[in-house]
C-alpha cells in the first residue's frame, strides 16, 4: 500500500498508469487495492507465475513512452517519477535507467548499479576479493564499489525493483526471459538492451527506499533454488560459448557449491516465514499526468 500511495503523491507533469500484477497473495491485497486505489488496473493470477512473467503481463497491457518496473516493497519519492522521465527524454541514446536505491537502514542496495556477472567478476565476488579490494576495478567488476554512488554514469545492470525502459526499446529486444523466475531476469534484460545498442544509465538525482522484505533469516527452499538456477541460466545463455568447457565446468561446479552452502546456511538459522513475491507494479508514461506499478509513463 506505501508504495501505491507514494506514485499517487508524485509531483509529475505527465499522466501515468498503474498496473498491479498479484501473483496469488494470500491476504486481502486484491480486495483493498481494489476498494482504496480503483485507478489501479489490477490483474489477479490465480497462482505465482513468477516475476518476469507477471511484469510481461503489465507491459503487454501497457500504454506509455516508457514503463517503469517496480517491486510492491519500495517507496519512491515525490521528484522520482518526474526527475527519472525528464532524464529519459533528455538522453535518446538510453533504452532503460534506474535511480540510487536505499535500503531501510540508510545503505545503499548495491544492485542499483552492476556490472554483468562475468566468470572473473562473480569470481572476485563470490571469493570475497571485492570485500578485500574494494578500490580495484579488477575486483569489482559486479557491484562496482568503486564507484562513487552519488555520482551518475553508464552501467551494464540496473535492478528490477526499479527499471525505467523506453517502449521502443522493448519493442526492439523483447520483454523479460519468461525461463528466469525470480532472479536473473534483470541482468538478462539489461545484457540484451545493450546488445541491440542502447545505453543503461545509473542516475542517482533521485531515490527510492527499497524495504526489501525477502531478507528474512530463513528462505524457503524456492527462493535459494531460483537465484542460484538464475546464475546458471544466465551464464548458459550468454557466456558458455564464450569460454571452455574448463571455465564452464567451473563455474557450474562453484554454483553448486555456493547453492550448497546457502543451503546448509540457510537450514542452521531461526525460522521465519517469507512468502514469494506476490505483487509487481509497473507504469507507463507519455507527457501529460499520471503514474503505474508496473507504470506506464
Amino acid at each position: 500500500m506505501d508504495c501505491l500511495r507514494s506514485v499517487y503523491d508524485s509531483e509529475t507533469n505527465f499522466s501515468y498508469e498503474i498496473i498491479l500484477i498479484d501473483n496469488n497473495s494470500h491476504d486481502d491485497s486484491v480486495e483493498t487495492i481494489s476498494r482504496e486505489f480503483p485507478g489501479v488496473m489490477l490483474i489477479a493470477n490465480q497462482e505465482n507465475i513468477g516475476f518476469a512473467r507477471g511484469n510481461n503481463q503489465g507491459i503487454e497491457v501497457a500504454s506509455g513512452r516508457y514503463v517503469l518496473l517496480l517491486n510492491s516493497d519500495t517507496v519512491v519519492r515525490r521528484d522520482t517519477l518526474e526527475t527519472m522521465v525528464a532524464f529519459m527524454d533528455s538522453r535518446p541514446d538510453l533504452g532503460a535507467s534506474g535511480c540510487k536505491v536505499i535500503l531501510p537502514d540508510g545503505s545503499l542496495d548495491k544492485a542499483c548499479k552492476r556490472g554483468f556477472p562475468t566468470p572473473s567478476a562473480s569470481f572476485y565476488y563470490a571469493f570475497g576479493f571485492s570485500k578485500l579490494f574494494p578500490d580495484r576495478p579488477k575486483f569489482n567488476g559486479y557491484q562496482l564499489g568503486y564507484l562513487d554512488p552519488d555520482l551518475d554514469y553508464p552501467v551494464d545492470c540496473l535492478v528490477g525493483a526499479f527499471m525505467l525502459l523506453r517502449r521502443k526499446t522493448i519493442d526492439q529486444v523483447g520483454g523479460l526471459d519468461e525461463e528466469f523466475f525470480m532472479y536473473g531476469e534483470d541482468l538478462d534484460w539489461c545484457y540484451r538492451i545493450k546488445e541491440a545498442g542502447w545505453g543503461i544509465h545509473y542516475y542517482p538525482q533521485t531515490s527510492i527506499i527499497h524495504l526489501k522484505g525477502g531478507s528474512a533469516r530463513r528462505r524457503p527452499f524456492k527462493i535459494v533454488y531460483e537465484f542460484h538456477r538464475a546464475m546458471i541460466l544466465f551464464h548458459r545463455k550468454h557466456y558458455s560459448k564464450r569460454y571452455n568447457s574448463m571455465i564452464n565446468g567451473a563455474v557450474y561446479a562453484g554454483v553448486g557449491v555456493k547453492f550448497t552452502v546457502s543451503l546448509l546456511r540457510n537450514a542452521l538459522t531461526v525460522p521465519k516465514t517469507v512468502p514469494l513475491p506476490a505483487q509487481s507494479l509497473s507504469a507507463s508514461a507519455d507527457t501529460r499526468t499520471e503514474s503505474n506499478t508496473e507504470v506506464r509513463l
